[in-house]
């Protein structure tokens, strides 16, 4: 889908309809535009590690092209899902002009909203259906930023008009500062550092611990001790095993034929211990070409696909999004905001300040919620006049990407959100 100045900027997608258990109906189901990470993850990682509608067969690595299984907890079967590779230079997104693949907090949500003005256009049969903005991780920063600029444009009175809901993220980067400044607070609460090495961090460094003052040498001999203690730490999902070695060969094969596509039940065949060597299956899958001209992508127009390029040249400019729940808030939208808490990439505690920074009334204190009658997390939830405005939960037991980790957990807390029941 074009968009940007000229159209050069090329944001490629996948849509999948909505496949409800009870009745498949995307005609009245919810519709989300979902944004991963990074900035410059593909939303392919969405799709088949988290809650898109496949799964990868990793029992079938290494013999043949990479065969597809069904995602038993796929959030396609309450809602419509359009993942769009965001920002362009993520997956298979590109431009025809260099000089476009230039952008930043500001102007990116702009053209996320004009690609929804022209997917509108082109499929106008959604526009009666609920819209959802849902993003993770960096993406969860930019999420409601572009949920405001669809609720601008449609005050403003812009066609088409979207039925605009609400949002909700997953571990989001709101605040890049104060998600990097609480690391230190989190791996002590977690038990990763002890109190000694905490109380003399705390005392020393007067809680800036992402740019302590460089003559202050007690400070920076604490943090020393805290890195040290910290190393080697799968800092996504703490309670990971880590790769011996980051850099993971690929392994060396291409296909030549393509064997018949099936798409079956989950293998019992287990994943590998280091995850790292599950995702690369993604990337010989995403780089055969017979994939690439079954998903259209145009030749010419990318080179290797990798599931992370962190080479995008992008512009943090906006130093938190916070305001823009606070906003949104007021317009009557509603927000989720989920953590997985064994995340330190961006810590659950860092999310809780700046939503009490915003000052709502909380309409529900923090209490369990549950899955088949087990603690699946925390959650309170804040509103007024019986309107509920803004959840935050917690999902016990996993880590930054929370739905790859605990998938059915994700999956009830999503669809009770979207029915209007309480977590």
């Amino acid at each position: 889908m074009s968009v940007g100045k000229n159209d050069e900027v090329q944001l490629f997608y996948y849509f999948f309809e909505s496949e409800s258990e009870s009745e498949r109906d995307p005609q009245n189901d919810p519709l989300v535009l979902s944004l991963t990470g990074g900035p410059g993850c593909s939303s392919l990682y969405a799709i088949a590690f988290e809650f898109g509608p496949i799964n990868f067969d990793f029992s079938t690595y290494g013999s043949s092209l990479p065969s597809l299984v069904l995602n038993s907890y796929s959030w396609t079967k309450m809602a419509n899902m359009i993942f769009v590779d965001w920002p362009v230079g993520a997956g298979f997104s590109y431009t025809t002009n260099p000089e476009s693949y230039y952008t930043s907090d500001s102007k990116s949500p702009k053209d996320v909203y004009k690609f929804l003005q022209k997917w509108f256009l082109m499929h106008p049969m959604f526009l009666k259906n609920p819209l959802y903005i849902q993003g993770e991780s960096y993406a969860g920063k930019i999420a409601p930023m572009i949920a405001w600029e669809i609720s601008k444009a449609n005050e403003a009175g812009l066609l088409p008009q979207m039925y605009l809901q609400g949002y909700f993220v997953g571990n989001p980067i709101t605040d890049v500062y104060l998600v990097k400044n609480e690391k230190v607070p989190y791996a002590h609460n977690m038990g990763l550092i002890s109190d000694e090495y905490f109380k003399l961090a705390e005392c020393s460094c007067n809680g800036e611990y992402v740019i302590p003052d460089l003559n202050n040498v007690q400070c920076h001999y604490a943090l020393q001790l805290i890195n040290e203690c910290l190393e080697d730490l799968n800092t996504y999902f703490i309670l990971d095993s880590t790769c011996p070695n980051s850099n993971i060969a690929k392994r060396d094969q291409t296909f030549t034929e393509v064997d018949s596509v099936t798409i079956a039940l989950p293998s019992s065949r287990p994943k590998p211990a280091c995850r790292e060597q599950y995702y690369t299956i993604s990337e010989t899958w995403a780089n055969n070409p017979y994939v690439r001209e079954a998903l259209h992508i145009r030749e010419g127009t990318k080179g290797e696909w990798v599931r992370y390029n962190k080479s995008v040249a992008y512009a943090v400019d906006v130093a938190s999004s916070a305001e823009y729940h606070l906003l949104l808030s007021k317009k009557g939208y509603r927000g989720l905001v989920y953590s997985g808490d064994h995340d330190m990439e961006a810590p659950y505690s860092s999310t809780l300040k700046w939503i009490r920074s915003l000052n709502l009334t909380l309409d529900d204190d923090w209490r369990q919620w549950k899955v088949d009658k087990q603690i699946a997390g925390f959650t309170q939830r804040y509103g007024e006049n019986g309107s509920s405005f803004l959840t935050f939960a917690t999902i016990k037991g996993s880590g930054h990407t929370a739905p790859e980790f605990a998938p059915k957990a994700c999956f009830a807390m999503i669809s009770r959100w979207l029915s209007y029941n309480p977590l």
